[in-house]
């Protein structure tokens, strides 16, 4: 078959239509010209061509050649680069699977250069891809081709519109002196820029390039981004004067994973948090939350199971489905932790991009704001109840309750403790929310917030604060003759309760225990023993109590600023809420942990029948059992349980993750493995997700390829192409050069295998049969001492 004389093989990218048969790789290219991006001078030999030749019709090529006569330029140097179909799709990249010519001069070498593209396809490499991807061999692959322009290149990079590793709302940037094809070479480091809406979070200590270059990238990739509506992966020249975009496709496989955060959990659901507490305290905040989420947006499918996770028993919330919530309001996916206060230092204001959703919406937002614009009332209004419902529960079960009397009177406290939870929850954040705004304006005045005394005269707040009461023991006890105080010394609470001539003392400790006897080392879940349950403890502080230092006389009050008109009154009407909420917070915390004591004693209860019937060992062995167990057999589903091991493996598996060393953040599902302690930590970049533990294996060449064993961490200065096979072997790979696109990277991604890069000196700092774990969201890499 011969082409017919009308059909052009070779179009310019700068036409206004380009024929499908272009590939993605040079219709996207084209969107740019229309947009009026600077893209250099490129044309495009369509996938026709490459059809008809695989025909073995010999005058393609003479065609081909004979239309890039008239539109090459002798003297200029040529990219010539694959624009398949399938490149560049959501689903693949095909990245470095096809041949790419470089400075290319000619005519002649130019149609040499399309011929390798094209061979590119069919070869061996190529064909393993596409059986992995495509086993069914449903893909069929066009070869279409890029001639463009080379810019003579001061510096060159990428740019992705969201990070590709963490999917989180950054851009990040990396470039390198020269030509940008020294990106996949594994030799070399480039610089790393990351911008989060608008400031910058990461850059290099001594930058090559200028910080307007940087930020003119960044701009242009964000507007790029919007423009197209997707989130991209970008490659752009500068030439001392002009930025020019080069390659323009999707992100591939950005697909959000789940983040999970303790950053909050450690404080509402802090330490190790046995099964027990686990199943019966997380759904209650989880439950809060989801209510509080579809007062804003509606009805929804969120299961409070799927807010939190704990991971080596540690509570996590799910940022991921937060995030997916607040982005769907047109918000960033970070908008709970900036509340929070917890956004990395440097980023800028979060935009706000609303939508068609956001405007349905409006209604539900006047009724939410104003819902907590008056919502102190509304916690002033219902705490006597909910306070008086606690108090009617006896503190210790009486011992005639059976198994199913005691579980009667939690399903009781749970509703109650929900409502009391979703109401801790709003008051943190209006706390939190009035904190940040009363710092922005505290900042005007050249105050630092950490410096300023909120608190100030704020009597009200003692009832709240131990140390007012240990203070006032403290004071009753060294009242007491020299005797007395050396039989409480010594015997602590139980010798207390036998003295005789010291009622009064009795009388402040019973007070005490019975205010502040619900506090624990974590009020945020009832698995750590409260202070009525360690009089003795609490003895010893009160005997040793020393009284804090005084409020430093540097701090800056009220009074001490210069209030005056909207301003003077904007602030005084800030400070007033901050100190509301913050005595409103101290008081439903209080609430809350006692409504958990609650939980705990009568789950405790319910032990001692265990231990009775000789079902567990001790009655706090109970508490390495999960609800659901509990409930069905004291309900009779399940009978002949050994409760007693379960309880033991589980309380031996908890003991393994006392002292590990957790993460703040956690990117996807996969559980990280257990750190207990270790001798040094390597950094890098994250160029390919995941985690994992394993044994060093330094490979520097080809003589060290036979010693790689199967789930090796591969410790590696550089990869090329030859170096493919032992990523089939390798668990993660650690390596001391290369960027996002070099070949190391490429690779891992493809494998699914956690990679960092540019790791200074890892083949000289990492030993073999040393053990790591790799962080691949992160870059960090941790190195074992146990």
């Amino acid at each position: 078959m011969s082409p017919k004389a009308n059909t052009a093989y070779v179009v310019p990218l700068q036409s206004r239509r380009l024929p499908k048969s272009v590939g993605n790789k040079a219709y996207q290219l084209q969107y740019l010209i229309a947009h009026g991006y600077r893209v250099p001078q490129s044309y495009v030999c369509t996938w026709d061509a490459y059809l008809d030749y695989l025909q073995k019709d010999r005058s393609v090529l003479f065609k081909v050649k004979e239309e890039l006569a008239t539109l090459l330029d002798e003297h200029a140097s040529y990219a010539v680069r694959s624009s398949a179909n399938v490149e560049d799709s959501l689903d693949y990249s095909f990245a470095g699977q096809f041949q790419t010519c470089l400075n290319v001069v000619g005519l002649e070498q130019v149609v040499a250069a399309v011929m390798e593209v094209w061979q590119s396809a069919h070869s061996e490499t190529t064909a393993a891809y596409l059986q992995r991807i495509d086993p069914e061999k449903t893909i069929q692959l066009k070869m279409a081709v890029l001639i463009q322009e080379m810019v003579d290149p001061v510096f060159s990079g990428v740019a992705f519109s969201k990070n590709p590793i963490t999917a989180f709302d950054e851009v990040v940037v990396e470039s390198v002196k020269g030509s940008g094809t020294i990106l996949v070479q594994d030799g070399y480091n480039p610089q790393r820029w990351i911008n989060k809406w608008g400031g910058w979070v990461e850059q290099p200590e001594i930058p090559e390039i200028s910080k307007d270059l940087a930020e003119e990238v960044v701009n242009q990739t964000n507007r790029l981004s919007q423009i197209l509506d997707r989130d991209l992966d970008l490659e752009w020249t500068y030439d001392g004067q002009n930025l020019y975009w080069v390659q323009i496709r999707d992100i591939t496989t950005l697909r959000a994973p789940n983040i999970y955060s303790n950053k909050i959990a450690r404080e509402t659901t802090p330490g190790l948090v046995q099964p027990l507490v686990w199943s019966v305290t997380v759904p209650i905040p989880s439950k809060a939350w989801v209510n509080l989420i579809t007062e804003v947006i509606g009805d929804n499918d969120l299961e409070p199971d799927s807010l939190m996770r704990a991971f080596h028993y540690r509570a996590y919330h799910n940022m991921g489905i937060f995030g997916r919530v607040f982005e769907s309001l047109g918000l960033p996916r970070e908008s709970l932790e900036m509340i929070m206060g917890v956004i990395p230092p440097g980023a800028g204001k979060p935009p706000i991009k609303p939508s068609l959703k956001t405007a349905r919406l409006i209604p539900r937002f006047i009724r939410f704001f104003w819902d907590k614009w008056t919502f102190a009332k509304k916690l002033e209004e219902n705490y006597p109840r909910l306070y008086e419902e606690s108090r009617k529960h006896a503190i210790d079960p009486a011992p005639e309750l059976d198994k199913r009397e005691l579980l009667t009177v939690i399903d009781q406290l749970i509703p109650l403790t929900e409502e009391a939870s979703y109401y801790t929850i709003v008051t943190i954040i209006l706390m939190q929310l009035y904190n940040g705004l009363l710092t922005s304006r505290l900042k005007t005045f050249g105050v630092d917030f950490q410096n300023f005394d909120l608190t100030e005269g704020m009597t009200e707040l003692t009832q709240y604060d131990p140390n007012v009461s240990f203070a006032a023991l403290n004071r009753s006890f060294e009242r007491l003759d020299e005797a007395n105080k050396d039989r409480i010394r010594s015997g602590g609470y139980a010798a207390l309760q036998q003295m005789i001539g010291v009622d009064d003392f009795k009388h402040e400790m019973a007070i005490f225990f019975e205010q502040f006897g619900h506090l624990s080392d974590s009020t945020g879940h009832f698995g750590d023993k409260p202070w009525r349950e360690t009089p003795d403890m609490i003895m010893e502080l009160v005997t040793s109590y020393e009284a804090p230092k005084e409020v430093p006389a540097n701090m800056v009050q009220l009074d001490d600023l210069p209030l005056s008109g909207l301003n003077g009154w904007i602030f005084k009407f800030l400070y007033h809420r901050a100190r509301q909420f913050r005595f409103l917070r101290e008081r439903y915390s209080s609430l809350f942990s006692y409504y958990l004591m609650l939980f705990r004693a009568y789950y405790l209860s319910i032990g001692e029948k265990f231990v009775e019937n000789q079902l567990l060992r001790l009655k706090d062995d109970i508490l390495f059992l999960y609800d659901d167990e509990v409930r069905a057999f004291i309900q009779g589903e399940r009978t002949g349980e050994d409760f007693s091991n379960l309880a033991g493996q589980r309380e031996d598996a908890i003991s393994q993750c006392e002292d590990a060393i957790v993460p703040d953040v956690i990117f996807g599902d996969a559980i990280p493995p257990i750190i207990t302690s270790f001798s040094g930590r390597l950094s890098g970049t994250p160029t390919s997700r995941g985690y994992y533990k394993g044994p060093v294996r330094v490979v520097l060449g080809v003589g060290d390829f036979p010693m790689v064993q199967s789930g090796d961490v591969l410790v590696i200065p550089y990869s090329e192409v030859s170096w493919t096979p032992l990523f089939t072997k390798a668990g993660a790979v650690i390596a001391e050069s290369g960027g996002i696109l070099s070949h190391s990277s490429i690779i891992a991604r493809e494998y699914s295998l956690p990679a960092v890069v540019s790791v200074t000196a890892a083949t000289r700092q990492l030993q073999n049969g040393m053990v790591v774990t790799v962080d691949g969201y992160q870059g960090q890499i941790t190195i074992h001492s146990d």
